[in-house]
């Protein structure tokens, strides 16, 4: 199987972002940016900047981003679930929706967590409204698994978001070094949050790479810098 995934070419869209930078851009219920017009302008200052790809949630975002521009897309939502800590595309109905928005790719939590549908229930609701199926997972087994259910492309978006996954404070590069031994082929996503790390983990074997709160949240980032300066030292 392994091999067999390995060797496949890889669709129209995902051989687009081969070797590129996916930017995510969301914002969080509550951000002054969560408007639909805020995200159409991050957009399009993430490809002005350079960016391949771009990575949406919900789809009145995908619709909006779409309107303006044909670079891939990655679609998903984030909706609780009662009885389940599975929130990105949780349903088929959720897959139905981001795809028809315009979405190339529909990412879901494609890891084991208890869950309202099976991981081969969203990819095929994916295919049959015409997009490619994103597994985003947090270990090796759960991308086997993944592909093995007929998953085009597996994310480490979920790393260190599971109990069963390394807590890291930055990204999981030996999953990506895993991911590559084992021939399957990923999208390195999560805690990428500087240049540098990301040209180490397209370095591992990433087709691509995906930065999210790095650029378009500045109010993560703002955390990030104060952060540091009430822990640090002069000097430090």
């Amino acid at each position: 199987m392994t091999e067999q995934v390995a060797r496949s070419p890889l669709p129209a869209a995902l051989e687009r972002l081969r070797g590129q930078l996916v930017v995510s851009v969301q914002a969080d219920d509550g951000s002054p940016l969560r408007e639909v017009v805020h995200i159409v302008a991050l957009s399009r200052a993430a490809l002005l900047g350079g960016a391949a790809g771009l990575r949406l949630r919900s789809a009145e975002d995908i619709r909006a981003v779409r309107a303006m521009t044909d670079v891939p897309i990655i679609g998903l939502t984030k909706q609780a679930h009662p009885g389940t800590d599975v929130y990105i595309t949780a349903t088929p109905g959720e897959v139905r929706e981001v795809a028809a928005a315009g979405a190339d790719i529909v990412a879901f939590d494609g890891t084991d967590l208890p869950r309202p549908y099976s991981v081969a229930k969203l990819i095929e609701a994916a295919h049959a409204a015409g997009a490619l199926a994103m597994a985003d997972v947090s270990t090796l087994e759960e991308a086997r698994a993944a592909y093995a259910a007929g998953a085009d492309i597996v994310g480490t978006t979920m790393s260190g978001y599971t109990p069963h996954s390394p807590q890291l404070t930055g990204p999981d590069f030996a999953l990506m070094e895993a991911l590559a031994a084992a021939g399957l082929p990923f999208i390195a996503e999560g805690r990428i949050n500087s240049p540098e790390l990301a040209a180490a983990a397209l370095q591992t074997g990433a087709l691509c790479v995906v930065v999210g709160s790095a650029i378009t949240r500045p109010d993560h980032v703002t955390r990030w810098f104060a952060a540091a300066l009430r822990s640090g030292t002069p000097g430090a």
